[in-house]
């Protein structure tokens, strides 16, 4: 099996409803997917993170061209290869979030060609389902937000999920009377977690932080700064909600200092930015070593879902008991047609959890026809 074609898709679609959150507002969502086809025939399809518009030349004038001829099932040569080729200016970004597109792609073909779903090819133990956290209660609109989450919240446990995650971001006391109107209606039972896209300084975060506590916030999401550590470190110690983050990272590389800090206790490294499936392992067995719980950021397409997926059905756990592990993964409900039109089955979701493909590889199939009214660059 060789590398005959790669092909870089820029999707995007304008939105009927723009929301935004701490930090701006998306009037459109995009997505840049690379298809890799093979001399044999078969299709393996990755997804990158990011602008599209800058990952997806990335991919046809310069990384594209140096995985032709290549097999495709030799990940670990082709992300070296890559990596070492861009290691001079790409060590974290744009650069990253495409090779990540490919490395999926590549543990698509990979996959398929042994006849096994993704996560099972990986070593990934044999379940049915993963429990989801419904992402969404984002700002925006000239309706009033309790009103807007309050039906929000409605369909959120009519659909089954008992973990959310809203944003913050609009000022301390603000978000703190936003944290208990949405505590109030979901109630106590269900997992309530905060989202301030590093909106905040050490001092306010810590504020925040201590105002919301009394609602048993499961985590909080980005407080501060995702180039600083330090900062997190500052929070962390002055707070009993779990500290998360790590969207904004990249590679095993990147992550290590996080990890020997005990900066993070959720790591949410993103599959389809921070180096693929092939460093995204790499990333959660260093995560092992000091007990970090790795669950992947997943904001993307179809495609991008069923990767971070595949990924924490697979990934080494921590601690090492024989008790079952309590595994969250993100489930985003803003609107996007690239989860749901662009394939001839979405991923099956069922009472608040995605159920595991049975289909080999990342089990999708996509639909290229669809495509269409969305292309911005690529010909399908």
């Amino acid at each position: 099996m060789r590398i005959s074609r790669v092909d870089a898709f820029q999707l995007r679609a304008e939105l009927e409803r723009p929301f935004g959150f701490s930090q701006f507002q998306y009037f459109q969502r995009e997505a840049m997917l690379v298809r890799l086809s093979t001399d044999d025939g078969r299709q393996g399809w990755g997804e990158a993170y990011g602008p599209a518009g800058v990952t997806a030349p990335i991919i046809r004038s310069f990384l594209g061209p140096l995985v032709l001829g290549m097999d495709p099932r030799a990940v670990e040569s082709i992300w070296e290869l890559l990596y070492a080729r861009s290691l001079d200016y790409g060590q974290k970004g744009v650069m990253l979030a495409a090779i990540s597109a490919l490395d999926i792609a590549c543990w698509d073909l990979k996959a398929q060609d042994a006849g096994l779903p993704l996560y099972r090819a990986l070593g990934g133990a044999a379940v049915d389902s993963i429990e989801c956290y419904w992402t969404g209660f984002y700002f925006g609109g000239v309706e009033p937000l309790e009103r807007r989450w309050e039906r929000e919240a409605r369909a959120c446990l009519d659909a089954g999920f008992r973990a959310l995650k809203m944003k913050v971001g609009q000022g301390i006391a603000r978000d703190a009377e936003l944290v208990g109107a949405l505590r109030g209606y979901v109630g106590s039972g269900v997992k309530l977690s905060i989202d301030a896209n590093h909106a905040y300084s050490p001092v306010e975060a810590v504020r925040l932080a201590r105002a919301v506590e009394p609602h048993g916030i499961h985590w909080f999401e980005e407080p501060v700064s995702p180039l600083d550590p330090e900062a997190y470190l500052e929070v962390k110690s002055r707070t009993s909600i779990p500290l998360a983050g790590g969207e904004c990272e990249y590679t095993r590389f990147g992550f290590d200092r996080w990890f020997r800090l005990r900066a993070l206790d959720f790591a949410q490294p993103d599959i389809c930015a921070c180096g693929g499936i092939t460093e995204g392992m790499k990333i959660a067995a260093t995560g092992s070593l000091t007990g970090v719980h790795v669950t992947p950021h997943a904001w993307g397409s179809a495609v991008g879902q069923a990767a971070a997926l595949h990924f924490y059905a697979a990934r080494p756990r921590q601690p090492f008991t024989l008790t079952t592990e309590e595994k969250l993964i993100e489930c985003d409900r803003t609107e996007n047609p690239f989860r749901t039109e662009i394939v001839e089955r979405p991923i099956r979701l069922d009472q608040g959890a995605w159920a595991l493909p049975k289909a080999p590889g990342l089990g999708l199939r996509l639909r290229t026809e669809a495509f269409e009214p969305f292309l911005v660059t690529g010909g399908v």
